[in-house]
């Protein structure tokens, strides 16, 4: 039977809307939405979101790319439409979609070749009005689409079979939301933990089918899927999966192999593995061309999809995993291979991204120079940290922004010498950004070094004293780069700088970018040693630039919600404090969040084993300490960070008589997707920063 009407997006838009992973929101400087804003009682800033130049409103929005295999012809979603074009003509790009009238609006997604170039697939929610995505799949050659599939649920990430025969996608059977912590929780009802439980299986649906049909599933009904690869062959997959509930038991997850119609075989489980990876996450599996290994990306994460580590092999016969990239100064992301002898890598180095080659066998030689070092971000973000590389790997191509550069598609060709990316788009061209400067700032701290971005204020002069937003980003495991319009999550950094604040983005340890250990160096420590550093960032912005060090800020979503909590108790150099989906006591944490398996690796014990170690980075134990003017923001139905940890922090501050403001929107998960809930919380963000430390004293 239909599903009911569904009242959540597809996992594309919900991405576009990630708040936890390191990067702001899109400003939205469009008038004002229908009200599901809540009114602000506090008083007007200087000047409003409405009042900044309208620059990024021209944005053309790229989503996904994808070269063809062939390496001759690339798609791509602007602004939620596909188009295909020869690499080296893109106006003559042709628009594809499933829409059976030029009047009808659909939601197309999810790009995927076939292994001959002939034909695209992707999903879209043309034959259902909305409430259903099916797979899909286009000529090419001027025929409208063809529909593959009758679906009842919720379907992402469809990839060829290497003999083009059949798709499999990960696709959750009737599913009421998407799968993952980030999306707005199913309200608590029945019996907790075992009633309305959703599991995000493999797929498969024949490519030749002509008329939509029921895929068949290939992985079993009692394991969680969260990525999985084709074999060389066609004929069986490797995946991570973990036992339901899916959203909690990402980071115990293992990797198994599976024939086509045959039973699981578990090849991997980092729980019970000796060594540096025993513990840990895994991510990226990746068959290698010969059939003999898979690899995959293993290391400290602490949100499934924002992926960084160490590259680690394993044989496909199960042997011990060993690590390719020990003691790398970096933290790689995504790669493909290269041949069965190496490896293309996508890794954050300092505050950039970078493209290497990585050997398989350490004997071979060393490492050639990098192909690509990038001061931006490729895709959309960690989420997206990838690449689309042709079959021969002649080209490689992905959205690129940096701070000053608009998004457009760019290419590397991996057997050419490296140097800056080539420009295939030119959809934003003559867009200057609206803020001002941003630059990338080092500083010691301990022992180690520590990156940062700090953008300055729009109208900067040196003459006068600016005040200075600390903006934290969520993770702990991500980190903030350069990319249009960014930030480090939930709040518009941008914006900020546009305000004439000065603004530091600081990537502290337990971040990606400086290698494994630098993102293990806060494990059992949060709030101490991340903070040091973050202090230590502040003194060298304040001993370079212009700031007033009376007007100090801070400001931050999910881990950077704790900080922001958490800091005002240890210093009072915050003027004032934004907290978004913030956690204000970890042992109570604990007992109230969805994906409690993410803190065994990280405090080394569940709290009813080791009641101090989360009592030693709770910020309610040290709240009289606190005289900083706080304003929290959170959803209702977060299971990450659940509404209750604000409203304790919020009530401990009303009781203490410390300025405070509290605002519960309604619907809303740990990622935010009403566009007027969004552009709402940036305004109280700018309207608390104004009344509290204003750009002009």
């Amino acid at each position: 039977m239909p599903l009911p009407h569904r009242n959540y997006p597809p996992m594309a838009s919900l991405r576009a809307a990630v708040l936890f992973s390191g990067f702001a929101l899109p400003l939205l400087l469009e008038p004002h939405l229908p009200a599901q804003a809540l009114q602000s009682n506090i008083s007007p800033a200087t000047k409003s979101l409405d009042q900044i130049p309208s620059g990024s409103g021209r944005v053309q929005t790229i989503g996904q790319v994808a070269i063809s295999p062939d390496g001759k012809r690339v798609a791509w979603l602007l602004a939620g439409e596909i188009h295909v074009a020869p690499v080296d003509n893109f106006d003559s790009a042709q628009r594809i979609t499933a829409a059976v009238s030029s009047v009808q609006s659909c939601a197309e997604s999810n790009l995927t070749w076939s292994p001959d170039s002939a034909s695209l697939a992707f999903f879209s929610d043309c034959a259902d009005a909305g409430e259903q995505t099916d797979l899909y799949i286009s000529r090419l050659d001027g025929s409208p689409p063809r529909r593959i599939t009758s679906l009842h649920g919720d379907a992402d990430s469809p990839a060829f079979s290497p003999d083009g025969s059949r798709i499999a996608f990960l696709y959750v059977e009737g599913a009421t939301r998407p799968a993952g912590a980030l999306a707005a929780m199913d309200l608590p009802s029945g019996v907790i933990g075992e009633n309305g439980i959703e599991i995000q299986r493999v797929a498969l649906a024949a490519a030749d089918a002509s008329q939509p049909a029921a895929p068949e599933f290939a992985t079993p009904a009692n394991l969680h899927v969260y990525e999985f690869d084709w074999s060389p062959d066609s004929k069986s997959l490797a995946y991570i999966a973990a036992d339901p509930p899916g959203e909690n038991n990402w980071w115990v997850a293992k990797l198994f192999t599976q024939e086509l119609h045959s039973a699981e075989k578990a090849i991997l489980a980092p729980s019970s593995v000796s060594g540096p990876l025993h513990g840990l996450q895994i991510a990226v599996p990746r068959w290698s061309p010969d059939g003999k290994s898979i690899a995959f990306i293993g290391g400290l994460m602490s949100d499934q999809g924002v992926i960084g580590g160490d590259v680690w092999l394993v044989s496909f016969a199960g042997s011990q995993p060993r690590d390719l990239t020990p003691n790398r100064p970096s933290s790689p992301a995504w790669f493909a291979w290269d041949g069965d002898k190496r490896l293309i890598v996508s890794e954050i180095a300092g505050g950039n991204s970078r493209i290497s080659f990585l050997p398989i066998d350490a004997a071979g030689g060393p490492e050639d120079a990098p192909l690509l070092n990038y001061p931006g971000t490729l895709g959309d973000g960690l989420l997206e940290q990838g690449l689309s590389i042709s079959r021969n790997h002649s080209i490689a191509v992905f959205r690129g922004s940096t701070f000053n550069s608009p998004p457009e598609i760019l290419a590397v060709y991996p057997g050419k010498t490296s140097g800056p990316p080539t420009q295939l788009s030119h959809f934003n061209d003559g867009l200057a950004p609206y803020w001002g400067r941003a630059v990338s700032i080092e500083w010691t701290s301990d022992n180690f070094q520590v990156q940062g971005w700090l953008l300055s204020p729009v109208h900067y002069d040196p003459a006068k004293k600016y005040p200075l937003i600390v903006h934290i980003h969520g993770g702990p495991a991500s980190a903030v780069l350069s990319r249009w319009e960014g930030g480090a999550g939930g709040f518009s950094s941008t914006a900020f700088s546009a305000l004439d604040y000065f603004v530091l983005l600081p990537n502290p340890r337990g971040s990606y970018g400086q290698g494994e250990a630098f993102t293990q160096a806060n494990r059992k420590d949060f709030g101490y040693g991340d903070l040091h550093d973050i202090q230590v960032g502040v003194d060298t912005v304040l001993a370079k630039y212009s700031v007033d060090p009376n007007r100090v800020g801070i400001a931050g979503w999910s881990y950077g919600g704790f900080m922001t909590m958490f800091a005002p108790t240890q210093t009072h150099r915050f003027r004032a404090g934004v907290a978004g989906a913030g956690i204000s006591d970890w042992l109570s944490y604990y007992g109230e969040n969805s994906i409690d398996q993410w803190m065994i690796p990280y405090f080394g014990a569940s709290v009813y084993d080791d009641l101090q170690v989360y009592a030693k980075s709770s910020a309610i134990n040290y709240i009289k300490n606190v005289t900083t003017p706080t304003l929290l923001v959170v959803g209702d139905r977060d299971g990450e960070c659940p509404a209750p940890q604000s409203f304790e922090f919020w009530h401990a501050l009303r009781d203490l008589n410390v300025p405070t403001q509290l605002v519960v929107y309604p619907n809303e998960g740990h990622g935010f997707v009403d566009p007027a809930h969004r552009r709402d919380v940036n305004q109280r963000a700018v309207d608390w920063f104004a009344k509290y430390m204003p750009p002009a004293p």
